[in-house]
């Protein structure tokens, strides 16, 4: 039925204790004094715990604020002697669920720790229903119905309860972090920071104070304390986008952080506790990046503990005119229209689009298309961008390119954004930092 620990100093009175609440159906283990009594609540991790106030080596109220601090929902009853009520308020005050004054009956015990196990069973039951609830709503966002995108769910399930790190692959556009914010959500973690980070955005001057933070004076102009993304997300889940872009002087920091649970910050003399939990992602084979010395191996393993391939949309096809009803909705709010459906000829222009952008490029052109569609969207309103011809799809893949051909495409793809980099990078698929490497590589800047 349960599991209770008792913790009284007196062998007679745990021994009546443990015979009234064994007889009642519950499993009980005994402790003399708190320190005991707070090694075997982490090793045996109790249901509900009844706790004298008066105990040989610390009083029933430090021990009660130690229990609170390992698992903060743990009911605990206060047993007191009858003169010391006023203690045993103030245990109720620190969130003790009862207390009991010495001498009581057998009947009375078994009749508060009834309720006490009702109280708890009806607080995770409306846990459990706010989580389903909170996981429909989620999943009502993150759409997808084709056996491809159905057995990311299946594995979200499977992991989301859990410590395991996360990494996701997949190509650029194709919902990554969504994913990550869909396992965080559905984690017991789901209360707590999520904070996502794109690697890939980050200028590497700045990655380790961004990441880890830094003391006031550490260096010339940190005028104040920085927290940084990791300290931000602690308790919670960081989310940290083209990790592949992670220097690998980080990358070695980042492993210490994974094993230690701990941080440095850039300045500090001691070390930052953490508990986060970590997803990564990455729109590259990082097994190639492991075999080409950009990326350590050790890392890689470390933070690949279970895989998550996000499918392109390509690949799942069936899952476009459940993605168009969405985002139709969804512009018709925001541009205050009321397009309600497509003709055929437009839906067998999606339909046959590969579509290299993935749901990043599906979605601006949906935009746009209700953006001019009168009442229904026509062939003329889809709009699809190609940059330069390519066998596969149409489309650049900048990965494919090689020596001046791949310099001849920055060329073009800069001229056509009047030199603005970050446009390039969109087009090209790539991270502005990755850009930034082709530029210094082919002497373009």
């Amino acid at each position: 039925m349960g599991k209770i620990l008792i913790v009284d100093d007196e062998l007679f009175m745990r021994a009546i204790l443990t015979k009234v609440i064994n007889s009642a159906g519950f499993e009980t283990i005994g402790a003399e004094n708190g320190r005991e009594a707070i090694s075997l609540f982490k090793k045996y991790e109790p249901d509900l715990v009844l706790l004298d106030y008066k105990l040989p080596d610390i009083n029933g109220l430090d021990v009660l604020k130690e229990l609170k601090k390992i698992r903060e929902n743990i009911s605990v009853i206060m047993l007191t002697a009858h003169g010391n009520i006023q203690d045993a308020v103030i245990a109720m005050k620190l969130g003790a669920y009862d207390y009991l004054t010495k001498p009581f009956d057998n009947e009375e015990i078994i009749i508060v720790i009834n309720k006490a196990f009702e109280a708890l069973n009806l607080n995770r039951e409306v846990k459990m229903l706010r989580k389903q609830l909170v996981e429909k709503e989620i999943k009502n966002e993150v759409i997808g119905e084709s056996n491809a995108f159905i057995k990311v769910f299946e594995q979200v399930d499977m992991i989301a309860d859990t410590c395991v790190t996360v990494l996701l692959e997949g190509e650029t556009g194709t919902g990554k972090e969504v994913i990550a914010n869909l396992i965080h959500k559905q984690s017991d973690r789901s209360d707590q920071p999520f904070i996502a980070v794109d690697c890939g955005a980050v200028p590497e001057t700045l990655f380790e104070s961004e990441l880890f933070g830094f003391e006031k004076g550490s260096f010339t102009g940190a005028s104040k304390d920085r927290v940084g993304k990791f300290e931000q997300a602690n308790n919670g889940t960081i989310f940290l986008d083209e990790i592949n872009n992670l220097p690998l002087k980080l990358q070695a920091k980042l492993l210490r952080i994974i094993e230690e649970k701990s941080l440095t910050k850039i300045g500090s003399k001691g070390d930052t506790k953490l508990d986060v939990r970590i997803i990564a992602a990455s729109n590259s084979d990082l097994i190639e990046d492991v075999n080409l010395g950009k990326f350590r191996n050790d890392l890689f393993y470390r933070i690949n503990e279970f895989r998550i391939e996000i499918p392109p949309l390509r690949e799942r096809k069936d899952d476009i005119s459940l993605l168009l009803k969405y985002f139709i909705s969804q512009f018709n709010e925001h541009f205050t229209k009321n397009v309600s459906g497509i003709e055929s000829g437009a839906l067998k222009r999606l339909m046959d689009h590969d579509w290299p952008g993935n749901i990043r490029e599906f979605r601006n052109v949906v935009q746009r298309a209700v953006l001019t569609a009168a009442k229904n969207i026509r062939t003329k309103d889809i709009l699809i961008t190609k940059n330069f011809n390519n066998k596969k799809n149409n489309t650049l893949i900048l990965s494919e390119a090689k020596g001046d051909t791949e310099k001849e495409i920055i060329q073009k793809v800069l001229q056509k954004t009047n030199g603005k980099k970050t446009e390039a990078a969109k087009i090209l698929e790539i991270s502005r930092r990755q850009l930034y490497r082709k530029l210094e590589k082919y002497d373009l800047i």
